[in-house]
């Protein structure tokens, strides 16, 4: 395990801010001086990407003291030319009164748990290694976008947890495991394969939006590029139009709260829930022609509802955590008593006090009760309990 999470894993993702950025920006410009030719270009950078920005008509000066930096992409610089790919970023404060509020919609969407896996050489990979796909995801820029992307550095256990074989499970029990330990809502899974025609040649990548703990894809597009020196750039452009991809779904109300992963009590697929039902009433037709044979009407039998059992009630338990043993000691015992429909971590903290929520047919004080039954020592506060051996 310790030679599964050492070694080099993980990329932070850039400090996001809520400036508006516009990358991919291609100039080429000339001058008496490279200096004057870089000037030039940056300043004919600084009216494309405002024009992309849907911004209006404003003068050099006037843009100049909006744009907050510029960010140098790629570069070639000449006695007297300058070609370069650049990106520019505008102050929002200042720049707000033009162009809005550089959202796609009004509000941001629920956190997503964004999970990049990468088909390379015919190996699937997410977290397991650094990756150009992980890298592009690091690099962009989330803040000025609709989507709120809860985005995995890749290091310490992400390398076990967060695998390629994640994206295959549907029990809705593990996903909500998953989800709590990084604070999402649902899970998004931009999937990239990378397809190299010859040692050095073009790179074809085809790109996939997905969702959800069922893998459902919202859209897929291919890029290609026409050597390896030039994927970066490749997985940047594809980074932006899965962005928009999610961000167009989120306006379309596809993104909207998944009821089976953030609801107490877990939906029934509607598929299965017909099932059951039709099967219900062949069951009760068939105990119907039973009851009448012999050609003499036998009344139906009364059936006397079952009294209701006591509604599911989530509770916090605070327990003292001081290594993974005594969490997974704590998780077992707790979800082992009657009464119990769900438990799972909100808060860990190793070597302090970690918190669990439990969903309990029962009141607060048979909860402490039957934790009191199983040797813990329980403080009882409001709608809320404090365990410890």
């Amino acid at each position: 395990m310790i030679a599964q999470i050492e070694g080099e894993r993980g990329i932070a993702p850039v400090a996001s801010t809520g400036d508006i950025e516009v990358d991919g920006i291609q100039v080429n410009s000339t001058g008496k001086t490279a200096e004057e030719a870089r000037r030039n270009g940056w300043r004919e950078a600084t009216r494309q990407a405002w024009a992309k920005a849907g911004g209006p008509q404003l003068s050099d000066g006037q843009l100049e003291g909006l744009v907050s930096s510029v960010v140098i992409q790629q570069e070639q610089i000449g006695p007297r030319r300058y070609i370069a790919t650049l990106g520019v970023i505008f102050d929002r404060t200042r720049a707000s009164q033009f162009v809005g509020s550089g959202s796609a919609v009004g509000t941001r969407s629920q956190p997503l748990l964004m999970l990049p896996l990468l088909y390379s050489g015919g190996v699937a990979q997410m977290y397991e290694v650094r990756t150009p796909w992980q890298a592009a995801w690091a690099r962009f820029h989330a803040g000025a976008s609709a989507i709120d992307y809860v985005r995995p550095t890749g290091g310490g256990g992400d390398s076990l947890l967060l695998t390629a074989g994640q994206v295959t499970r549907r029990s809705r029990t593990w996903w909500r495991n998953v989800l709590d330990q990084f604070g999402a809502s649902d899970v998004i899974v931009p999937v990239a394969r990378l397809e190299r025609q010859w040692p050095g040649g073009p790179v074809k990548g085809t790109f996939t939006a997905r969702y959800g703990p069922d893998n459902r894809p919202l859209g897929t597009f291919i890029l290609t590029a026409p050597g390896p020196e030039k994927v970066p750039a490749m997985l940047d452009e594809a980074v932006r139009r899965m962005d928009r991809i999610y961000t167009d779904a989120l306006v379309a109300g596809t993104l909207r709260v998944n009821p089976t992963l953030n609801s107490e009590r877990l939906a029934l697929d509607p598929a299965i829930a017909a099932l059951l039902a039709a099967a219900n009433r062949v069951t009760a037709a068939q105990e119907q022609a039973v009851l009448s044979e012999g050609g003499e009407d036998v009344p139906a039998p009364t059936i006397v509802a079952a009294p209701a059992a006591d509604a599911p009630v989530v509770f916090t338990v605070q327990f003292a955590s001081p290594d993974a043993r005594a969490v997974d000691a704590a998780l077992a015992t707790v979800r082992g008593l009657s009464g119990v429909r769900a438990a799972a971590t909100t808060s860990l903290a190793m070597g302090g006090t970690s918190v669990m929520r439990v969903t309990y047919g029962g009141s607060l004080d048979e909860l402490a009760a039957a934790l009191r039954a199983r040797g813990y020592a329980v403080t009882i506060g409001n709608g809320a309990l404090s365990i410890r051996r």
